[in-house]
């Protein structure tokens, strides 16, 4: 990038862990990749000045602001970055696009289907001048980045299954205070839309297609939690007072791909031992390939027309300069961390932006994937009915025109959802297990 690049004002609100790293990508995007706009840290938004100020100094923000309204009617900002806890999402990018103001959202874009159709409706309005992406980063990790482009080339042939997961450990503890993440007026939902939205959108992304159909279980294990005294990430301290939690813990779900595939999905923060075990793995017709970001620098990829006495998962180091992204950083074995993928977000985002071109995922995608976890809680709620994404109600295992139909029950069976006697009913719990109001801490972004 020259300083002869025209410049881009960016106001980010928000700055805990989104903020943080969002900052990061900010900062060095621009001194390892030759951008066509220069990137400026223009202005930081967050409740309390002296707080702000203090966050602004510590990231490389020029400026401060109290009220996110304020960088809407500032000339000297062209791209709003919200990095706030989903129930203001919906408001602010309203707000931005109104305004002018390109928009990078976190994702799950919104709390409801609602709001998310409202906004990808004002995003499609306020272009092509004005731009909205949502910040589905893993979709800029090279070995993603490679698996999508092995299954467009048809080396895995045509897709047969899929399996996700994504799975944390940072909820087992019972013990573990409370944060806006446990709120679902806050957050919209627990385990489904803070990191199954993640496995949605990598199952769209890497094969192309999307989730038409769910049937799905929710779980919430553990109903309270200490109310935290302090908070940093995903960590806090908690005191004597307790809060009810009001998300689920767990979600888990079979859904159908367009072509008729299934796909399995697993989302939970309770899994022992598991960080950030983001797992995608795709079988088709002639070959199969694997992922899982706590091995981030390496793609598992088997061609099933090799010959069966050697034959094998091949383990792709992707670190060479001709994988996506990588020839801007180190030399060929020399891996790349978590905060490298929004490096590459930013360089995606500012080229789409110079070049007049609608940066992806964008607002239609966040859509998408809204739709699917909605059909999740619906089906759940339902117990566990086959749901269709498309806003229907639940319906009794309709599949795509032309799917193959290879777990057809007998002729009458009942496609309820039903559990053995005694089972417990994941989609509706005992009055008052995660209904009541919510007593999470606010924070100053996600």
């Amino acid at each position: 990038m020259t300083h002869a690049a025209p410049r881009l004002g960016v106001a980010m609100i928000g700055y805990a862990f989104m903020g943080r790293a969002h900052s990061q990508a900010w900062r060095t995007a621009p001194r390892f990749f030759d951008l066509p706009l220069r990137p400026e840290m223009t202005v930081l938004v967050g409740r309390t000045e002296a707080a702000a100020a203090e966050a602004a100094d510590r990231l490389g923000w020029a400026g401060v602001e109290t009220d996110w309204r304020r960088v809407l009617e500032r000339d000297d900002v062209d791209l709003v970055d919200v990095c706030t806890p989903g129930d203001t999402h919906a408001e602010i990018a309203l707000a931005a696009l109104e305004a002018g103001k390109h928009v990078l959202m976190e994702k799950p874009m919104a709390n409801t289907l609602a709001e998310a159709e409202a906004m990808a409706g004002a995003a499609r309005t306020a272009a092509p001048a004005t731009r909205a992406m949502v910040g589905f980063t893993y979709r800029r990790v090279p070995a993603v980045q490679l698996a999508r482009q092995l299954v467009a080339d048809g080396r895995v042939g045509e897709v047969r299954q899929v399996r996700a997961q994504y799975l944390q450990d940072w909820l087992a503890d019972p013990d573990a205070p409370l944060s806006w993440r446990l709120d679902k007026a806050k957050a919209g939902s627990g385990a489904l839309g803070d990191i199954g939205a993640h496995i949605v959108d990598l199952t769209h992304f890497i094969t192309g297609q999307q989730v038409v159909g769910v049937s799905a279980m929710l779980d919430t294990f553990v109903t309270e939690r200490p109310v935290a005294t302090s908070f940093a990430g995903l960590h806090g301290t908690g005191g004597a007072e307790r809060g009810p939690v009001t998300v689920d813990d767990a979600a888990v779900f079979l859904g159908r791909l367009a072509s008729g595939a299934p796909a399995t999905f697993e989302a939970t923060r309770f899994a022992w031992g598991r960080k950030n075990a983001i797992r995608v793995e795709v079988t088709g017709t002639r070959g199969a390939l694997a992922f899982d970001f706590e091995d981030m620098n390496v793609l598992n990829f088997f061609d099933a027309a090799e010959d069966d006495r050697t034959a094998g998962f091949r383990r792709i180091l992707v670190t060479e300069p001709s994988h996506p992204y990588m020839a801007s950083w180190w030399p060929a074995g020399h891996g790349l961390g978590y905060e490298h993928a929004f490096s590459h977000q930013v360089v995606d985002l500012v080229g789409a932006l110079a070049a007049g071109e609608q940066p992806t995922p964008s607002f239609d995608d966040g859509l998408a994937v809204q739709r699917v976890l909605d059909a999740v809680e619906r089906s759940a709620a339902a117990g566990s009915t086959y749901t269709s994404v498309d806003g229907g109600d639940a319906v009794t295992g309709d599949r795509p025109a032309g799917a193959a139909v290879t777990g057809d029950r007998p002729a009458g069976a009942a496609v309820t959802g039903d559990r053995p006697a005694g089972a417990v009913d994941t989609g509706a719990r005992p009055a008052g297990a995660t209904t009541r109001p919510g007593t999470s801490l606010s924070s100053e972004g996600a």
